[in-house]
């Protein structure tokens, strides 16, 4: 059974449904109905044409539903328009499923939600496991959200911007579960780049997979969290790496800077570096002037008051923390480490700890406290 061909064929059907006039929940509900019976079908008899096959059982699978309705006359109508089995139609209709599923309406939980769902072909179980809350839970969430959208048609533009965001958040969820997010990330930001040419999908598709390559040395043997001037640069997938300046290189190469293109700039160029010490950050500093000009975020600022401190100094780069608000996300993990680059290693300590009350995991909250008994020990003994 070839789950990766079911999976990249869902859109695609969903679609179809769609644009025969099925509303969207329906739709939906149908080819899961469809997935459902070929899992159990297709091992013993596979069919010659599986998206025209899945189309034929989800639309039989919506028209059943649509009998049990009360608006019989309705239902006849569908029933005689129902189109002869056969090829399924080449028309791609991927892009608009994306924008659907990530409709302003939506709240960025449920975008994601149904996203993988309808997209990106994930059950619900799987979905919940990877977000870990309840499948119940999971299964409201994407209900709810089916609901909103159901009223949308396929007639007018989306927003490229909105997908992109959802499908960064599904990569910055990373792996928790028994499906790995950040490859389903870049498996559906791949789908988009092939059916929207926007310098910004590249730039995105680029930046997942710059971020993605050095995801084995993130981590130590047991678990703790390794900082990426520590990390064992030979672990890094150099293949991932080079496909990713390629891309970005295509991107940048239009003209059409944006953010997700500035942060994919960054990346290829501490992925450039063969030791922490040859990173460029004399260039890395000026692409946050330029993610900075693009966003506004504080949080880039904060990554910039780093860059900073490493391009110019540690001083240089506490002078640009005291610019901004110190109850920023992190902003105290940065004190901290500019502090120690600084020298003045109590100051650091005691940062540290005060960071790891606030970290947002287990994992950084870890690496925090045991900065801050590393500068204690050293402190303790003289060094």
């Amino acid at each position: 059974m070839d789950e990766a061909l079911i999976r990249s064929l869902t859109p695609g059907v969903l679609t179809v449904l769609v644009r025969r006039g099925a509303d969207f929940a329906a739709a939906e509900d149908a080819v899961q109905d469809a997935l459902v019976e070929a899992v159990r079908g297709w091992p013993d008899d596979p069919p010659r044409d599986p998206k025209g096959w899945l189309v034929t059982v989800a639309w039989r699978r919506f028209l059943d539903a649509t009998r049990a309705d009360t608006a019989r006359r309705r239902r006849e109508d569908r029933v005689e328009e129902e189109p002869a089995p056969g090829p399924a139609p080449g028309v791609d209709d991927t892009l608009q499923l994306y924008f659907l599923c990530a409709h302003p309406s939506l709240t960025p939980s449920s975008a994601v939600a149904l996203t993988l769902r309808a997209v990106g072909g994930l059950t619900t179980r799987q979905i919940a496991r990877a977000y870990l809350v309840p499948e119940a839970t999971m299964a409201q969430r994407i209900s709810r959200a089916k609901r909103t959208v159901s009223g949308v048609r396929f007639d007018r533009p989306g927003d490229v911007a909105t997908v992109l965001r959802v499908l960064y958040l599904v990569f910055n969820e990373g792996y928790s579960g028994d499906v790995d997010l950040a490859a389903e990330a870049i498996r559906l930001t791949r789908q988009l780049a092939a059916s929207v040419d926007h310098p910004e999908v590249a730039g995105l598709l680029a930046l997942m997979l710059l971020h993605h390559a050095r995801r084995a040395a993130r981590t130590a043997p047991d678990g703790s969290l390794v900082p990426l001037a520590e990390q064992d640069r030979g672990q890094w997938d150099t293949a991932s790496i080079a496909q990713g300046v390629r891309i970005l290189q295509a991107a940048l190469a239009r003209d059409r800077l944006g953010e997700f293109q500035a942060q994919a700039a960054i990346a290829a160029l501490h992925a450039d570096a063969p030791t922490a010490g040859e990173t460029d950050w004399v260039q890395i500093v000026e692409w946050y002037d330029e993610l900075a000009r693009l966003t506004d975020n504080p949080v880039v600022r904060l990554n910039r008051a780093v860059a900073v401190g490493e391009a110019d100094g540690p001083r240089a780069g506490l002078a640009e923390l005291a610019t901004l608000d110190d109850t920023l996300p992190r902003h105290t993990a940065v004190a901290a480490y500019l502090h120690e680059r600084d020298g003045d290693l109590d100051t650091a300590a005691r940062l540290y700890a005060e960071a790891a009350h606030k970290a947002p995991d287990l994992a950084e909250r870890d690496h925090l406290v045991r900065q801050a008994a590393r500068l204690n020990s050293r402190h303790r003994h003289g060094r």
